[in-house]
Parts: C-alpha cells; structure tokens; sequence
C-alpha cells in the first residue's frame, strides 16, 4: 500500500515525540507537509525535523491533495475548527487531547467523522502501550476481583505564568483540560462506565482557569473513584493509579508516559506481591500503528469520536460541579 502522508497543523512543541519520531520507524508512514501561522517557525520547524515541504497556511494544508491525514496538535480551543475543516476536505484526523474544548464541539466533529468515513481518533497515546493492556487483562482474570475503587493522579510541577495558553480561558485551557483529561478517560476505561461527579474542588490561577482539580465519582456500576490534577507548582511529580477489586489492587507509577520512567506495576493479593515490566517502547510508536490501522479498516479498537464525546462530557460535567465554566462558552 501507499505510505498514509501525513500533514502537521502548527509546529506544536509535542509535534516530533507524537508523530514525528514514530513516523520514522514506519514505513507505511510519512510527514509529508507542516504549516504554521508563523511561516519562518514552520519552515525552521521543517529543516530540523526533514519535512519535505512547508505550505502557507491551515487551509491550505487541510485542502491539499497530497495529504492523507492531518495530525491536529493546536491549542484546545482550535481543535474543533480545524477538524471539521480537515474531515470536511477528506482527511484521517489523529487530534490531540482534549478532543474539544467542550462535549457539543465533540459532538458535532464525531457526526462529521461518520458521515465522511474518515477515521477520528483522540490521541491518548497509553492506551494503545502494553502496560494498559495488561491492566486490562489482569482486570479480566479476575485475580483482583471485582472491581470496588479506582485512583488516578496526574500531578506536574510547573512553574507557568498566568499568560501561558494551558492557562488561558479562551483557548480552553486548565488544569483539567491538559492532564486531567488522561485521568479522567483512564478512569472510565478501566471501570467500563460513565460516572456522575460527586465533588469537585479547584484551585485556579484566574476565576474560571483551574489549576488543580480533585474530584469524586461515582461510575453507574457502582464504582468509586477519586482523581487529582494539576499545573501548579506544588504538588510535586506524580503520575499514578491505582486499581482496587474484591480480593487485590493494582498499582501502576506512571500509567500515562511509561517510556518516559516506568517501575513497573504491582499486582497486590492475599497470595503476595509481585511486580510486572513491560515494553518501554514510546506509547506514541503504538498509538501511530493504531491510527494506521484504524484508516485501512483494520482495527475500530481505537479512542474514536464517539470515546472522545464521553469523556468530554465527564470534564463539562466536573467543571459545572466546581461552580466553573464549561470550556468555550461565552
């Protein structure tokens, strides 16, 4: 088959570890193109990272003939604009998360996605490592039991300043919306269910930007979890999870960004404890083989749409609980 020809809208700093750097260890993938609203950024971004051609503008990247799939790595509050537009154009979007800044922005690119056939996916890169597939499978051995609570914790210690995009309302930013989003997807991916917030409580930066964020649920099968976030400078680092049944837990240290640090999981029951290594290949290297496969019929097993709809509607729902506002709304 012919290589899937990617195109990179903005010269995103996430841009080489997420697509760039696995795409050279696949074949049946190239970065053909990138563009930039600065033009001297996207063509200095192109030298260094050998992409062969720079183009002037969004539209025209989307728009072009040459390309098959648009990596959409721009601040939250664009994703639903330029995502649309790229579907619209016939293209696969591998969007970064956030899928939107809001549920009915996730709505409406997921009903654009199907009626195009064109493959959406939101790019939470775990999910497609082998770390999460073994938490899975320890889950459905039963070796723990049924599921009782779940954990998650996504705390980074960041020094920014209030003027930074991830704190910047009108482009959909806070806390939640940058590491609060893994917790939140892990969370209901591991209980199997949609949760109802029981609490929420956030520390901002500005009257509507959070910059930690703790909350309870309550999933529909009766699963209880807690989650904690932040930008902030304190917490320290803390990257966690933790899965508890009827007769063991699983812990796991750093289930977001294992190939960047990994100790492994813990797997706690009366019989002992024991702990489990896996691959610290880049997440990003399986989640492009995903993507590929998803756009050659191959595999529908991917953090689609519809997925992203969920989870946004879970962060819309966490915010209105926090007596906050609901990302892109005036």
């Amino acid at each position: 088959m012919n290589p899937l020809r990617f195109g990179i809208l903005g010269a995103a700093r996430i841009a080489p570890a997420a697509l760039v750097k696995p795409a050279r260890g696949a074949p049946e993938v190239t970065v053909a193109a990138v563009a930039a609203r600065d033009e001297k950024k996207a063509s200095a971004f192109a030298r260094q990272h050998n992409i062969p051609r720079v183009l002037d503008s969004y539209d025209a990247l989307v728009n072009d003939s040459e390309i098959d799939a648009i990596y959409n790595p721009l601040p939250n509050s664009l994703h639903h604009e330029w995502t649309l537009k790229a579907l619209r154009a016939g293209k696969h979007v591998l969007c970064e998360k956030p899928l939107a800044s809001n549920a009915r922005e996730a709505e409406e690119m997921t009903r654009v996605a199907e009626e195009t056939g064109r493959v959406l996916m939101e790019a939470f890169h775990y999910r497609y490592h082998p770390l999460a597939r073994r938490v899975e499978e320890i889950i459905a051995s039963g070796e723990i039991g049924a599921l009782r609570e779940l954990q998650a914790e996504f705390f980074i210690p960041l020094f920014l300043r209030p003027r930074d995009i991830r704190f910047q309302y009108d482009l959909a930013g806070g806390a939640v919306m940058d590491t609060g989003c893994y917790c939140i997807n892990l969370l209901r991916w591991l209980a199997r269910s949609e949760p109802q917030i029981l609490s929420a409580r956030a520390r901002k930066i500005s009257p509507q930007v959070d910059r930690l964020m703790f909350a309870e649920m309550l999933f529909a099968n009766g699963v209880r979890a807690k989650m904690g976030c932040s930008l902030a400078a304190f917490p320290p680092l803390k990257i966690f999870a933790r899965v508890r049944g009827e007769r063991g837990s699983v812990e796991i240290l750093n289930p977001f960004i294992p190939h960047v640090y990994f100790r492994g999981l813990t797997v706690i029951t009366p019989q002992g404890k024991r702990r489990e290594t896996v691959s610290t290949e880049p997440t990003y290297n399986f989640q492009l083989r995903a993507f590929l496969a998803a756009t050659r019929g191959e595999n529908t097993n991917i953090t689609d749409g519809r997925d992203g709809v969920k989870n946004m509607r879970v962060i819309d729902a966490l915010y209105e609980k926090a007596g906050m506002k609901i990302r892109g709304r005036a």
